[in-house]
């Protein structure tokens, strides 16, 4: 936040402050009370087992200069701190979506937001990698895209910033409809209609109409910008006062992949759109990358950075941690995607496995995937039997869903040579001893499996 005090705040959320000067500069919001920036102001959320209220006296010894409060009517005597101040709030939560309008309503620059079921945060970086020959980006921090998390991204954008490219996430029904109206994006780009958050949401429909929420925030005259390759998406269209815009490889798409080649796992492809053509190299791995790509080259030349130079800007990009990040070393490959899964995600990911050449053994390590409600287990069986007809040599699971991939695959090719744990400790110990001189490995789970930390520590034994 720039130029905030905290008199801007509670006009903003409609608070009181109880304690503390108006005058006081707030500079950024944490909603955790351990770490803080400096001049933050700490909003403490109420969640179903942990009112983070109990931990104001925490955040201000490390640091915070404002707090809200939905609990307190008067200041207790140990909160009464030189250079501190209390806002009193209805509900904490709702008063930091406040913030959020307040700081949107502020910024005079184009936002661009980013959904889907699959590869949010990937197309999100590789749109600001398009866009960065043109402008000084902001993008999203971390996996700030929730209700309480696009606020907080809202604050950080500075002066300085001429682009915003937001990640808007949701997994209960109205929850995009709540972050879109906060965020009122000029542009909106959907990915993707997955199976991720099934168990919330019930449906493919509900994701569907989840996802198509985002324009609930999109302005008058803005931009839609559709996967024309999705099944769900290729004949939707935007809200009347707004422009729709496909991506993909049909012949209606206004931005097109044509001669797309696949080479030791990364593509290549010529760029149409705009009236140009431009060959385009990637350095991030899979066929699935290609969507991304063009969704990012269409953001870019829509707001006019030639294609031709955003092409140039994604040939540097190397993608984002724990998503496909290639490693090298002792004659091994390491592919580490293992920040999420879902069934699409994960059989791209066997696909990228399999498309490595002058491997001896290609060997997939496959976790649970979250959140896909009561057909979880068809969907680990539709990955074991993509597995089944891949090309991995050798596939190890993990996690008692991951047991139906091995299952699966096991029945579609049996001699394919399986592993199965229960225990990552075993798991780990297992491909430090096994993984050897000339193997290609994948590491794909969602992110409560923790994968990435195998990954992390395959890749420091051989290194």
């Amino acid at each position: 936040m720039e130029h905030m005090t905290a008199g801007h705040i509670a006009e903003a959320c409609r608070g009181r402050i109880l304690f503390g000067s108006p005058d006081t500069v707030l500079k950024n919001i944490s909603l955790d009370s351990r770490t803080m920036k400096g001049d933050d102001l700490f909003v403490p959320l109420i969640g179903e087992n942990t009112d983070a209220h109990d931990y104001i006296s925490q955040a201000m010894d490390n640091g915070a200069a404002a707090v809200f409060t939905s609990r307190h009517d008067q200041v207790p005597d140990w909160g009464q701190r030189p250079g501190r101040v209390w806002i009193r709030v209805e509900d904490t939560k709702k008063a930091l979506q406040e913030v959020g309008r307040f700081c949107r309503r502020r910024l005079h620059i184009p936002l661009i937001g980013i959904t889907g079921s699959v590869g949010k945060t990937t197309t999100r970086e590789i749109v600001a990698a398009a866009l960065s020959p043109g402008y000084q980006v902001f993008k999203t921090p971390g996996n700030y895209n929730s209700q309480v998390g696009v606020p907080v991204t809202l604050s950080e954008i500075r002066k300085a910033d001429e682009i915003a490219v937001i990640e808007l996430g949701m997994s209960m029904p109205g929850e995009m409809t709540v972050i879109a109206e906060i965020a009122q994006v000029d542009m909106a780009v959907i990915t993707n209609i997955g199976v991720s958050h099934m168990g919330q949401l019930g449906s493919q429909e509900n994701i569907y109409r989840e996802k198509m929420a985002i324009q609930d925030g999109l302005k008058a005259g803005g931009t839609l910008i559709l996967n024309g390759d999705d099944p769900w998406l290729k004949d939707s269209r935007a809200k009347e006062g707004c422009q729709t815009i496909y991506y993909g490889t049909g012949a209606h798409c206004h931005y097109r992949a044509e001669n797309i080649e696949i080479k030791d796992g990364y593509p290549a492809f010529t760029a149409v759109g705009g009236g140009e053509r431009v060959p385009v190299k990637l350095r991030v791995m899979g066929a699935h990358q290609v969507g991304n790509a063009l969704a990012a080259l269409a953001v870019a030349h829509l707001n006019g950075v030639p294609l031709a130079k955003a092409a140039k800007a994604l040939e540097q990009f190397k993608g984002y941690k724990g998503r496909q990040q290639r490693w090298e070393g002792d004659g091994i490959t390491l592919i580490d995607d293992t920040y999420n899964a879902s069934p699409d995600s994960m059989k791209a990911a066997v696909d990228i496995l399999s498309s490595i050449v002058n491997a001896g053994r290609r060997i997939a390590v496959l976790a649970d995937m979250k959140e896909l409600g009561e057909e979880a287990l068809k969907y680990h069986a539709e990955v074991g039997a993509h597995v089944g007809a891949s090309r991995v040599d050798l596939l190890v699971t993990y996690g008692q869903l991951a047991a139906e991939i091995q299952k699966e695959a096991k029945r579609c090719r049996p001699d394919l040579h399986t592993l199965h744990f229960e225990n990552r400790d075993e798991l780990e110990a297992y491909l430090l001893k096994e993984v050897c001189r000339g193997d290609a490995v994948l590491l794909k789970g969602s992110n409560s499996m923790k994968l990435g930390e195998v990954a992390e520590h395959v890749c420091q034994h051989h290194h």
